[in-house]
C-alpha cells in the first residue's frame, strides 16, 4: 500500500514537472590510471601480500613476501621517476589528488626509505636473530614459536601492513581535498597501530605503546575531522583551492575559520610529533620493533610535514599571519622539550625519540617562515619547501643508519639499547664507532654532514621568512642538543666498559643490511660535501598545483 501511494505521488509530480521523467544520470568519475600507477602498484602488491599470508605455506611466506614487496616498491619507484622526469603534472581523480612536483619528490623519498626498511625487516628475522638464538630459552613464547623464530618464519604480515601504510602516506602527501587527506590519514595510521604491537620481546611494553598510539591517534583524527567540517562549512567544498578562495574572500578571519585552521593543524602536528602532541613518541619508539620504529620515524614525519605544508600553503595561505604565530609557538616548545629532555635520557631509542621531536621543531622553523615565491622568494633561491625536503633527506639517512646499528648491538635474548652497554664499542669495533660518530654528528648539524646542510637551510628559510628570532632559538638549542649526541660518541670511545657492556656483542649483518648501512653513511657524508644537486632538484620541485 505504501509503495503504491509513493509511486502514484512520484508519477503525479513527474507529470507536473516537479521531478524528471527519467532517472538522473550519474557520470562515471575520470581516473587517470597511468598517472596513478605508483599508487595502484603499491596497492596491488599489498593485496597480493595479504593473499600470500592467507594461502601460502608458512615456510614459503618469508621469501615470497620479500620478493613481492621489493618488486612492488621498485616498480612504483620507476613509475614515479618516469612521471616526474616527464613533467606529468596535473590534478587527477576528479581533482582529488595533485600530481605535482612536490608529490613526486615525496613519493620518491617514501619509497626509497621503505626499501631500506624492508631490508631491516628481513634483517630482523635473519642473521641478527640467528647469531643470538643460542638456546630455546633465550626466546620468549611457546616452543613452536621459538622454533619459528629460529627458522625465520614469524611475523611475515609486517610486509602487507607496511605497504598499506605506505599507500596511505603517498595519498596523504598528494591530497588536494581535505576529506581525501583524512581517509589517507586513516589508511596509513591503522596499519601502524598494529605494527607497533608486534614486538617479540617486551610484549606488554609494545602493546601498551600501540594502545597509547591508537588512542591518541584516534583523538587527533577526530580533531582533524572536526576542523575539516568547520572549513567545509565556510567554503562549501573540501578542495584546498576552494578553501583558500573562501578564506581570501573574507574581510577578516572569522572564529570558525580560525578554529578550523587550529584543529586541522593539531591533527597534522600530531603525526609530525610536535609538542604538545608528542607524548606518544618516546613510548612508541621504545615499545615498537626496531624496523617499525625506523619506518615510523622517517616515513611518518615525511608524510606529515608535506601534508602540513600543502594544507597551509595551498589551502590556508590567506591565513598566513595567523598560522605563522601558531607554528612559531609550537616550534619553540618542540625545540626546547626535545633538546632539554633528551639530555637526561640513557636509553638509545628514547634518546632518538627526543631527537626526533627536536628535529620536528627545527623543520617547523622553515615551515613557519613560509618563504616561497608567493612571499618574495627570488628566482634561483631556495625556499621553505626545498629546505624542509633536504632536511628530511639527511634526517632519514642518519636515522635509518642508526636503527640498523641498534639492531646489531645485542645481548642474549634481544637488543641492548642501554647507553651504558655501548661503552667501549668504538674501540673494540672501530668501523662501528666511525659510523655512529658520522650519524651523531649529522644529527648535531656538524659541517660536512647532511645534517649541517639541512639545518643551515631551514634556519636560513626561517630567517628570510621574517622569523629571525625563531631561527636564533633553533641555532641555540641545536647546540644544546649536540651534547647528547656527543655523549654517545664519548661513551663508545672513552668510557670504560662495565658489566652491561661485557655481555654485549655485535651481530653480523646480511648483504641487504650492509647495503643499507653503507648507502646511509655515504649519503650522509656525500650530501654534506656536495649538496647542490639535491638542493637544485628539490628547489625545482617546490611548486604546488592549486
Amino acid at each position: 500500500m505504501i509503495s503504491t501511494v509513493l509511486l502514484a505521488s512520484a508519477q503525479g509530480l513527474s507529470a507536473a514537472g516537479s521531478l524528471p521523467a527519467s532517472p538522473m544520470e550519474v557520470s562515471a568519475p575520470t581516473i587517470e590510471y597511468g598517472l596513478l600507477a605508483p599508487l595502484f602498484i603499491i596497492m596491488a602488491a599489498a593485496c597480493v601480500s595479504v593473499l600470500v599470508e592467507a594461502l601460502a605455506p608458512r615456510d614459503a611466506r618469508r621469501g615470497a613476501q620479500l620478493a613481492i614487496t621489493a618488486i612492488g616498491l621498485l616498480a612504483a619507484l620507476g613509475s614515479t621517476l618516469s612521471s616526474w622526469s616527464g613533467a606529468r603534472f596535473q590534478l587527477v581523480a576528479e581533482q582529488a589528488i595533485a600530481l605535482d612536483a612536490p608529490s613526486y619528490a615525496t613519493w620518491t623519498l617514501l619509497i626509497v626509505f621503505s626499501l631500506a626498511v624492508v631490508a631491516l625487516f628481513a634483517e630482523r628475522s635473519g642473521s641478527t636473530e640467528t647469531a643470538f638464538v643460542a638456546s630455546a630459552s633465550t626466546v620468549p613464547g611457546s616452543q613452536p614459536e621459538r622454533e619459528a623464530v629460529a627458522a625465520h618464519l614469524q611475523h611475515t604480515e609486517v610486509y602487507p601492513l607496511m605497504m598499506f601504510s605506505l599507500l596511505g602516506m603517498m595519498i596523504f602527501a598528494s591530497s588536494n581535498e581535505l576529506i581525501v587527506m583524512f581517509v589517507a590519514l586513516e589508511i596509513f595510521s591503522l596499519p601502524l597501530y598494529l605494527l607497533c604491537a608486534m614486538a617479540r620481546r617486551r610484549r606488554l611494553l609494545s602493546q601498551e605503546a600501540a594502545l597509547k598510539y591508537f588512542l591518541l591517534g584516534a583523538l587527533s583524527s577526530a580533531i582533524f575531522l572536526y576542523g575539516i567540517a568547520l572549513l567545509y562549512g565556510v567554503s562549501g567544498s573540501f578542495s584546498l583551492a576552494a578553501v583558500d578562495a573562501a578564506v581570501a574572500g573574507q574581510a577578516g578571519s572569522s572564529r570558525i575559520v580560525l578554529a578550523g585552521m587550529v584543529m586541522v593543524s593539531v591533527g597534522l602536528l600530531f603525526k609530525v610529533g610536535a609538542v604538545p602532541f608528542h607524548n606518544w613518541v618516546p613510548d612508541v619508539y621504545m615499545g615498537a620493533p626496531t624496523p617499525v620504529t625506523a619506518f615510523m620515524s622517517v616515513a611518518t614525519k615525511i608524510a606529515g610535514v608535506v601534508g602540513l605544508t600543502r594544507v597551509l600553503y595551498v589551502g590556508l595561505g590567506g591565513l598566513r599571519w595567523d598560522w605563522q604565530v601558531l607554528l612559531a609557538v609550537v616550534a619553540v616548545a618542540t625545540i626546547v622539550i626535545g633538546s632539554v629532555v633528551g639530555l637526561v635520557e640513557t636509553e638509545m631509542k628514547r634518546l632518538l625519540a627526543y631527537s626526533s621531536i627536536s628535529h620536528a621543531g627545527f623543520i617547523l622553523v622553515a615551515v613557519a617562515g613560509a618563504f616561497t615565491a608567493q612571499t618574495g622568494m627570488a628566482q634561483g633561491s631556495f625556499g621553505s619547501w626545498s629546505s624542509v625536503m633536504v632536511y628530511l633527506t639527511g634526517y632519514g639517512l642518519a636515522t635509518i643508519g642508526m636503527f640498523v646499528i641498534i639492531a646489531m648491538i645485542r645481548r642474549a635474548g634481544g637488543e641492548s639499547t642501554e647507553l651504558a652497554s655501548w661503552a667501549g664499542l668504538g674501540r673494540s669495533h672501530p668501523w662501528l664507532g666511525a659510523l655512529v660518530t658520522l650519524f651523531m654528528l649529522s644529527f648535531a648539524g656538524i659541517p660536512l654532514t647532511a645534517g649541517f646542510i639541512g639545518k643551515l637551510m631551514v634556519f636560513t628559510a626561517g630567517w628570510r621568512g621574517g622569523l629571525a628570532w625563531l631561527s636564533l632559538i633553533g641555532i641555540l638549542f641545536s647546540l644544546v642538543a649536540a651534547y647528547y649526541y656527543l655523549r654517545v660518541i664519548w661513551v663508545m670511545f672513552f668510557r670504560t666498559p662495565g658489566r652491561a657492556a661485557e655481555e654485549v656483542e655485535v651481530a653480523p649483518l646480511s648483504t641487504g643490511g650492509w647495503i643499507v648501512l653503507i648507502v646511509c653513511a655515504l649519503g650522509t657524508l656525500g650530501l654534506g660535501i656536495v649538496p647542490q644537486p639535491l638542493i637544485e632538484m628539490f628547489d625545482n620541485a617546490s611548486t604546488f598545483l592549486r
